[in-house]
């Protein structure tokens, strides 16, 4: 009785056996396996995987790469890891895909790499999208006019460099002269204006980034910005593709409607990461040993910056790129492929650094190529002549030097000249609003500043900057509105600013 009972188990187990090999077909799946065949300083030359496409990913034990070259015999991979470990003869298997990025809300507030890998100690990244570091730039038939502007709360760019949504400018200059300054005060002044900022730190020393970080965090503005986070001492390939990661994760925010503000700080050591690379994969060298195509990988990035046309949502990405000049030359390699690229350029001096001029803006060599386009009615008619009254101080007193003797009209040009420069000065994270920058410069181009003492200026400028809460609210709403203002109110203005300059005179006055 018990044989026919196990008779009958195993006949069933046997039957169910022979049903489930029919019904399950095993699939037999194809993979390339391919071997390293050396390792250099950042890079791997691999055989043994003929499919590879250009800039595919490809998995090495503990790490990634990117397919850089694709040669007959071999490839040659850009590594995005530590490769210490990595030794000839180890296996390297294809991804299948190029390399991408995660995206979304979970980003902001977050400190990453350009893998989207969490630096801040805090949880990893969950992100249910991810986006190639690489796109096409949007087609001009998808792109609209600049015409939003993007206030920095910087004094000097707001009135005579204007910066637009949308907008690609360069901030350019020799290093220690305030460039990353300008970039996290703009960055700053965006809390409250609905904008995502991204700050992309490129091949920068850890002590430079936890500052920026640390002064984020004061003034509560990471919590509407992202912080992509490469180190001096990081590969080169990870250097190179950070820009361009940095860049898909504001374009996934541009294309949900929103404004984005983009920092790259800075992209001479993105163009000195890439000479490496190239140079170690024995690509033919160039102008200053950079390859051939150093202003392809440039403008292909910028040319990412745009404003959407409203039926895409009409967002906007503004890209504030950072390039360090030697010795006051902004004709060199780098410097001028970018300038060529940008629609504008914000020139920092070290002379008038030196000087202490801050921000030290070079406002003959700066220029906005967009313009009034992307600056408020109010601005035009508040700053008509100060740019050229500003220009002709800066030429006129490097004629006083030479110490000839001077008509009244050429003092009286100087002497406004001086205020409009002590007037635009400003220190650092110390961004001004739209109302009071709006009644500093009319009380500028009507020359109200002129009869004060230049070491006073300081003062006065407070004292016309308080008197914005005397104003009424319905005169502040049309400030701060794309709206022009009338004779009326700009008499109102400058009433309100003449009598602060009048009470502060009469208080020195008793002293």
């Amino acid at each position: 009785m018990n044989q026919d009972r196990l008779r009958d188990v195993f006949d069933g187990a046997f039957s169910r056996i022979a049903l489930a090999r029919k019904i399950v077909t095993p699939r037999l799946m194809l993979k390339e396996i391919g071997v390293i065949k050396s390792i250099g300083a950042g890079i791997a030359k691999v055989s043994g995987l003929p499919g590879t496409c250009f800039e595919e990913v490809l998995k090495f034990p503990g790490g990634y790469g990117i397919a850089f070259n694709i040669e007959e015999e071999e490839i040659g991979v850009i590594l995005l890891g530590d490769h210490s470990h990595l030794r000839a003869g180890d296996e390297v298997e294809r991804r299948g895909h190029v390399m991408d990025v995660p995206v979304g809300d979970a980003l902001i507030g977050r400190i990453v790499n350009p893998l989207g890998r969490a630096l801040d100690g805090e949880a990893p990244v969950i992100s249910s999208r991810r986006m190639p570091i690489e796109r096409p730039a949007p087609q001009i038939m998808d792109r609209a006019p600049v015409i939003v502007p993007l206030q920095t709360g910087i004094k000097v760019i707001d009135a005579l460099i204007p910066v637009g949504r949308g907008q690609r400018e360069l901030i350019l200059g020799d290093r220690q002269t305030g460039k990353s300054a300008i970039a996290l005060d703009t960055i700053l002044n965006q809390k409250d204006e609905n904008v995502v900022c991204i700050y992309c730190a490129i091949g920068q020393q850890a002590s430079s980034v936890a500052k920026v970080v640390a002064a984020l965090q004061e003034n509560d503005a990471l919590s509407y910005t992202v912080v992509v986070v490469t180190e001096g001492n990081d590969p080169p390939g990870l250097i190179y593709v950070a820009p361009y990661a940095a860049t898909a994760i504001g374009e996934y925010f541009m294309e949900q409607g929103r404004d984005v503000l983009i920092v790259y700080d800075d992209l001479s050591h993105h163009a000195r990461a890439y000479r490496e690379l190239s140079l170690l994969m024995r690509r033919p060298p160039g102008r200053e040993a950079y390859p051939g195509d150093i202003f392809y990988i440039h403008s292909r990035l910028l040319e990412r910056a745009t404003h959407l046309r409203p039926e895409l949502g009409g967002g906007s990405l503004t890209a504030l790129p950072i390039v360090e000049t030697e010795a006051e030359d902004i004709a060199a390699y780098i410097p001028t492929n970018l300038i060529s690229i940008t629609d504008g350029q914000i020139y920092l001096s070290p002379t008038l650094f030196q000087l202490g001029i801050l921000p030290a803006i070079d406002v003959g060599k700066s220029v906005s190529r967009v313009g009034g386009k992307a600056q408020r009615p109010v601005y035009r008619a508040a700053t008509g002549e100060l740019r050229l009254d500003y220009s002709q101080f800066s030429e006129l007193e490097t004629f006083t030097r030479f110490g000839g003797r001077l008509d009244e009209r050429t003092r009286t040009v100087i002497e406004h000249g001086r205020r409009i420069r002590a007037c635009l000065q400003q220190p650092e994270s110390s961004p001004v609003s739209v109302s009071e920058q709006i009644i500093l410069l009319l009380a500028l181009t009507a020359k109200l500043f002129d009869e004060v003492p230049l070491e006073n200026m300081g003062e006065a400028e407070r004292a016309v900057r308080a008197v914005v809460l005397n104003i009424p609210p319905e005169l502040l709403a049309r400030m701060e509105a794309n709206e022009s203002l009338n004779d009326a109110d700009r008499h109102a203005l400058l009433w309100h600013a003449s009598t602060a300059l009048d009470g502060l005179g009469s208080a020195h006055a008793k002293a």
